[in-house]
């Protein structure tokens, strides 16, 4: 018989939070590609997904009007408002990802300093990877931050978060193959 924690991770959502520096570009337009590719597999029931900044200069602030054009235009919506990465984000979150290594840095930091004033898991930086990692069809390791480039900056952030967002579902599916289940 299943344990009660057991039985909780088969009907808890697995969550996942998408970072990068202000959480106007990049995490925010990783959180709507990957919504909306959940949402087409009809698993939006069973995925918590959201998105944050590593700073909060932006806070309360909607995803730059450049990146929320350039996703429209391939059918994906932006709705997030910006905010930062919290203590809690640690224990709610099940895979954290970085945009790129200064940010996958600045997550870590941020996690050793609030471990000294908070009880956080353990392991919990065992949860923070790189965006790129799950990349298949491009071999850049970071996604780039398109903030003061052209728009061929965001159409290139788009091409690489559907390319890992493809590969992220999949991965998760493949290791919580109970999030198919009805």
């Amino acid at each position: 018989m299943a344990s009660a924690t057991e039985a909780e991770a088969q009907t808890k959502p697995f969550s996942v939070l998408f970072v990068c520096l202000g959480n106007i570009c990049r995490s925010p337009a990783a959180e709507g590609v990957f919504r909306d590719l959940v949402k087409k597999k009809g698993l939006d029931s069973k995925l918590t997904i959201d998105s944050a900044g590593t700073i909060n200069y932006h806070e309360g602030n909607e995803a730059d009007p450049r990146m929320r054009a350039a996703s429209k235009k391939r059918g994906v919506e932006i709705t997030s408002i910006s905010r930062p990465i919290k203590p809690s984000d640690f224990r709610d979150f099940d895979l954290i990802l970085a945009m790129d290594k200064q940010n996958r840095e600045d997550i870590l930091g941020a996690f050793e300093r609030w471990s000294h004033r908070e009880t956080l898991p353990a392991d919990a930086h065992k949860k923070v990877r790189l965006m790129c990692s799950y990349c298949k069809r491009h071999n850049e390791t970071e996604v780039p931050d398109p903030y003061y480039g052209g728009s061929h900056g965001f159409e290139k952030v788009l091409d690489l978060l559907e390319d890992a967002c493809e590969s992220l579902l999949g991965s998760i599916l493949a290791e919580n193959s109970h999030l198919l289940d009805s």
